[in-house]
This record gives C-alpha cells, structure tokens and sequence, in this order.
C-alpha cells in the first residue's frame, strides 16, 4: 500500500484509510462485531495504515470494536485517529472540559495511552471563534500531556475549515464529499494547506452512497439532481460492466496532495476490494464518460451546520 506524507509531522499515512465509523453500524446497516474486527485485521495485513473514528459512531461502539480489534496488533502497526466535540445525531460539545474528558473515555474503549490524531468532530455546528479560541489550544494541551500527537479539525463545510486554518494552529484537515467524482472543490483548497504544512485527509469517496448506488438515508442531504445525476452515472457503469465503487476509489485515492482517502468499510471483503480498487490503473475512458454524466451537478454542494459556517 502506497504511503504519502501528512503535512508537516513527519509521518506518513496509508492512501487509503479505513473509516471505522462502519464498526458502529447505524447508516451502515446492523455489523456482525466478529465480521468487524476480520475488517480490521484485513485492513492491517493489506497495508493500510490510518484507522479513523469518533465517539459518535454508533454511540461509541466503533470505538469499543475497534479496541477489541486492536487489543493484540502491535501499537506501530498502525494510525489511530479519533474525535471531540460530537457525541450524538445533535448532541454537540466543544467545550475544553468535554474534550478533556472525551479523550479519556475514548483511550479507555480503545485500549490505548494515546492517539495519533485527535480531532475537533464537524466544526461546522459550532462557534468557530471559541473552537479557534478555546477547544483546539485544549487539544494541544492534550498533545502536550502524550494522550495525542497531533490535532487537526473535520467538517463538511470547506469555508468552515478554512476559517479555522487561518486563525489557530493545526496539524492536518479531514474534509468530506469534496473529492469524488461529483465534487472536487477540496481540490481548490490544497495549494494554501499544503504550503502551510497541513495535512490532508478525504473521506466521503462514495458522497455518502450517491456513487454507488445504495438505497439512500431520509436524512441523506443532497438535492434531487444531484442525485439523479449520480444515480445516472451509477446505471451506466453498472451497464459497461463496471462497478462504480472501484471507480469511486481509485479516482478519489490518486488525487495529488490528498494524504489519505477514507473507505467506510463493513467485512474483510470489502476491505480486499477497496485496496484492489486502489492498486487498478483507472480506466481513463471509462472515468471521461463518467464525469461526462455529472458534469452538470459538478462541485453542487449543500448547507450543513450553523448557517455562518458555511
């Protein structure tokens, strides 16, 4: 598994990392927690690296899972990466004593004394000035006591991220659905970030089961022509005998400047398809029609969070 730098810390993460938010279930469907932890272990033994998750996953037990999944494997074997500041659908606390104490509780259901990452979760539902202000200089006090390595900050909102790499100090950046096949604007962002040594992280390759075709949630936020557009780039791949996921993967894992590109991942199946996904040469005829198809609804984004985060 190819291995690209994060920025400016000095380590280097795996081009495809695996999304644990999987290992909680919900949006996923129900997840059989020996069928998790093969995914894990599956994950490791192709090369992967960088494990990401949050105490919002399933209402901690991804969390849970993916400790007992690490509970043998040696600490440098792997990436760990995990949240603060979102704890429920609507449960949000970005305050420094919650981010002191959630840190706690997560290295206790991961099984470990620190993590690689740890992150402020969807800033976008928060204050961006006291987030700058208050819960990121927390989380270099947390760095600071050894629980943490490195910190960074996650969202959908790229303005959102942006606002806040300008004004506090950061190590890297998860953004999602912003690198895909229908949207590439993370794209725009990666020459000021990568200048000022901050590394990248995508999720969201699939723009959250629009790319490949699954019965989406009630929630789902995307527009109607948004999704016919991808629905309509899904049924032609399906038609050319071409699965769309492995489009979805290997156009938004070779990105340059992206260090990692997440993959939501339930069994050790799709695990050794999203690595093999990633490995293929891209079809470049195939990706031209594609994109061809979504051209229409290229980089159409929605509103999440607070309004002034958008």
């Amino acid at each position: 598994m190819k291995q690209n730098p994060l920025g400016s810390t000095g380590i280097s993460v795996s081009a495809i990392g695996f999304g644990a938010s999987s290992l909680g279930g919900g949006v996923f469907g129900p997840v059989e927690e020996a069928d998790a932890i093969a995914a894990v272990h599956a994950a490791l033994a192709c090369g992967i690296t960088l494990i990401d998750v949050s105490p919002f996953y399933g209402d901690t037990r991804a969390e849970s899972v993916l400790g007992k999944a690490l509970k043998d494997v040696s600490r440098d074997r792997f990436l760990l990466s995990t949240k603060v500041g979102r704890y429920g659908d609507d449960v949000f606390d970005f305050s420094p004593a919650r981010a002191r104490r959630s840190i706690e509780e997560s290295l206790v259901r991961l099984g470990l004394d620190y993590v690689d990452l740890l992150h402020v979760h969807d800033v976008e539902y928060g204050d961006l000035s006291s987030i700058a202000e208050q819960t990121i200089p927390e989380l270099h006090r947390i760095a600071a006591s050894g629980k943490a390595r490195w910190i960074g900050v996650t969202g959908y909102p790229l303005a959102a991220l942006h606002t806040l790499t300008r004004t506090a100090s950061v190590d890297c950046v998860l953004s999602y659905n912003h690198c895909a096949l229908n949207d590439t604007t993370l794209l725009d962002r990666l020459p000021e970030w990568t200048r000022s040594g901050i590394g990248v992280i995508n999720a969201g390759a699939f723009s959250q089961g629009l790319l490949v075709g699954t019965v989406l949630p009630l929630w789902h936020p995307a527009p109607p022509n948004v999704r016919k557009a991808c629905a309509d780039a899904v049924n032609f791949l399906r038609c050319r005998g071409a699965d769309p996921a492995t489009l979805a993967i290997q156009y938004a894992s070779t990105q340059p400047g992206i260090a990692s590109t997440l993959i939501g991942v339930i069994n050790a199946h799709q695990v050794e398809a999203a690595v093999r996904a990633a490995e293929t040469p891209i079809d470049d005829e195939l990706l031209r029609e594609a994109l061809g198809i979504l051209e229409p609804i290229h980089n159409h984004t929605w509103k999440t969070g607070r309004a002034e985060n958008n």
